[in-house]
């Protein structure tokens, strides 16, 4: 089966490269730098320990520096899941909403019809480029010159003039040999309605118009864009419909130059039209686009991230500017993700970026750029400019529409940082000034009321902290997860054949203490090796300084695991158990943060469900895998016992003599 032409392309646009290899890889967070689509990770197709496997989410490539395992999406999704090609091309044509080509030989004739079509357009752009030459053209070229675009930029956006004339270009296009039906499926030409009295003929659909022409990612021309100079014209811009080769909502203007230009490090400027992305471009901003004729779609919004993670939208200093903002938020929410967000630059009112130029130069446009603000501030702008906020209705209102609108934030990392945001905000917003206009401060609990003794007697200052309290794990900071973390690395360090079973849960584990972190890279880097002389060699010649200082420590040393060297089975029983307890607990403070109201609402019973649920689960693995299951209990020590243990140990002390020569002792 043959594919159409440029099917493989829009699919690979549509398919983010990382997005396909996370499912069957761990990323390195270390190394990694999502932001600017570079990731890393240990190979998958072979065996290995280090992140030695790299893809670049911009240019859609994967290469190992181990095995040397290159390609693309379609490669990957054919390897890792043993499928054909056409079976690849489909499952992620299938996943990015893509239809597939019918398996007959009318795709082939699509094929042929969209290269048909590309030809049609391509012809119609050189008609126009040569019209804008005319003697009839001088309008426009007037027009043209005063928007300071000389010779080489027209020839660089190939920009033309369309006469006022009903079927120049049927006409030019007919001598070309392409058919009439072809001329009006390319969306040149309309058909006349049937009471429209001047014959049957397509017309021309640009007339009297400026011609700027629109490509594609692969830089084929795809449809024309149309600016009036008739003042009294119903529509100052024309877009070209929809048809087989475009689909506005899915496109920019300006798509493949402005992706070369992000590729080398240039922001990318999201403008309202085609002059201000000319405006830009020509005055250095490489990497400028529009949309097409419409709002601001979610492909589109895809499409500029798959070019730059951070666009900025460039806003006309008008209330149309900030309305049109307002929608790309409310668009934007529920697609935000680590790595991929918006920023917004507000001109001065009543200038758009073409003004902006014109009047000041190059430096004032840089300097609205580099004051673009990100979007969790014009959020707030929204819902509380102009608006009052003196009561507590007032107030409950303003906490009820953004919590509406935090809700929408699908990731709850981002949503967990919106909220802190928006609580920041809302706390500079009701809580500046206290009554009589003196500012307020911050209660802090525990803090004394009234003057320096707090109404409370003279009491003693705290002594000097000993040395030795000063260097102990608590006081370092990481209380009791940090302990944990470093008693687990010491029980694989000391029973080193138990860490492949922990390997998964090891590499996900984020530790709180970077030096106790390397010792765990380390001990996944050696874990293959068999004999254990030879692997604690190999540790302690890379980290012998973190080892001694590890095992130095009397919380980590005293460990019943770490001091039976010869019971594996025990100690593979408290890793699982010490790996549930910060599983839970780090858990719980999950569920806490995202269950906890965004901007200090009231709790209803969800969140009080939540948090029951949650402090139950952490409550339920602190008592260990075997008191869940009743075989055992923990004792007011906090040691977790056996209950068959403890019966037998009551039947041994209930038959010790306690009595010398037939008398009890007194």
């Amino acid at each position: 089966m043959s594919l159409p032409p440029g099917f493989l392309d829009d699919l690979r646009t549509r398919t983010s490269l990382s997005s396909v290899v996370g499912r069957k890889v761990i990323w390195d967070v270390r190394k990694s730098n999502q932001g600017k689509g570079d990731m890393w990770a240990p190979c998958p197709f072979h065996q290995e320990k280090s992140a030695s496997f790299h893809v670049d989410d911009r240019k859609g490539f994967y290469y190992c520096f181990g095995c040397q395992a290159k390609g693309d999406a379609l490669k990957f999704v054919q390897e890792t899941e043993n499928l054909g090609f056409m079976e690849a091309v489909e499952l992620l044509a299938r996943e990015a909403g893509m239809t597939m080509p019918a398996r007959d030989p009318v795709a082939a004739q699509k094929a042929d019809r969209r290269s048909q079509l590309v030809e049609v357009m391509e012809e119609a752009v050189k008609y126009f480029r040569l019209q804008l030459k005319t003697a009839a053209a001088a309008t426009a070229r007037d027009y043209l010159t005063r928007r300071r675009l000389t010779v080489e930029a027209l020839d660089r956006w190939e920009i033309g003039w369309a006469p006022d004339t009903r079927q120049g270009l049927f006409q030019a296009l007919g001598t070309k040999g392409f058919s009439p039906e072809l001329i009006v499926a390319s969306g040149l030409c309309a058909k006349p309605d049937a009471d429209d009295g001047r014959g049957t003929a397509p017309y021309d659909r640009f007339r009297g118009r400026i011609i700027f022409p629109i490509r594609d990612g692969r830089g084929r021309a795809i449809s024309l864009g149309g600016r009036s100079l008739d003042p009294n014209a119903r529509a100052k811009y024309l877009n070209g419909p929809e048809t087989e080769l475009f689909d506005k909502g899915r496109n920019l203007f300006n798509l493949a130059p402005a992706r070369e230009a992000s590729g080398k490090g240039a922001p990318l400027i999201v403008a309202e039209g085609y002059m201000d992305v000319i405006a830009l471009s020509e005055a250095g901003f490489k990497a400028a686009v529009a949309p097409l004729g419409t709002a601001v779609t979610e492909d589109q919004l895809r499409l500029m991230w798959r070019v730059h993670p951070e666009p900025v939208i460039a806003l006309d200093g008008d209330a149309a500017g900030l309305r049109a903002a307002l929608r790309v938020i409310d668009l934007a929410l529920p697609l935000l993700e680590a790595g991929q967000g918006l920023r917004f630059a507000v001109l001065p009112a009543g200038l758009d970026p073409d003004d902006l130029l014109k009047a000041q130069g190059s430096g004032a446009m840089q300097a609205v750029l580099d004051a673009a603000q990100p979007m969790v501030n014009l959020l707030w702008q929204r819902e509380t400019e102009g608006r009052v906020f003196d009561s507590p209705e007032r107030k409950a209102t303003l906490d009820k529409t953004l919590r509406t609108a935090l809700m929408r934030i699908k990731d709850p990392s981002i949503r967990g940082h919106y909220g802190a945001e928006i609580k920041n905000l809302r706390w500079a917003l009701f809580n500046q000034r206290g009554p009589g206009g003196a500012s307020r401060k911050a209660w802090v609990p525990g803090a004394p009321k009234g003057g320096a003794w707090g109404g409370k007697g003279w009491q003693p200052p705290p002594g000097p902290p000993m040395a030795a309290t000063k260097s102990s794990a608590l006081a370092i900071g990481g209380g009791h997860e940090r302990l944990l973390e470093q008693i687990i690395v010491a029980i694989l360090l000391t029973h080193h054949r138990l860490i492949l079973s922990f390997e998964a849960a090891l590499e996900r584990l984020e530790f709180s203490d970077p030096e106790v972190a390397k010792l765990r890279d380390a001990l996944l880097l050696y874990a293959d090796e068999k004999d254990s002389v030879v692997f604690r060699a190999k540790v302690d010649n890379q980290h012998r300084a973190l080892v001694e200082s590890l095992l130095g420590q009397s919380h980590v040393i005293t460990a019943p695991p770490v001091q039976k060297t010869d019971d594996p089975e025990f100690a593979k029983i408290c890793v699982a158990d010490m790996l549930g307890k910060l599983r839970s607990e780090r858990g719980r403070r999950r569920e806490i943060r995202e269950a906890e109201e965004d901007i200090s609402g009231l709790a209803d019973e969800g969140v009080t469900w939540r948090l029951t649920q949650a402090n139950e689960a952490r409550f339920s693995a602190a008592k260990g895998p075997r008191a869940a299951k009743g075989e055992g209990f923990v004792a007011e020590n906090g040691v977790e016992m056996n209950r068959d243990e403890l019966e037998e140990a009551k039947k041994l002390w209930e038959s010790i003599d306690y009595t010398r020569n037939g008398r009890r002792k007194t």
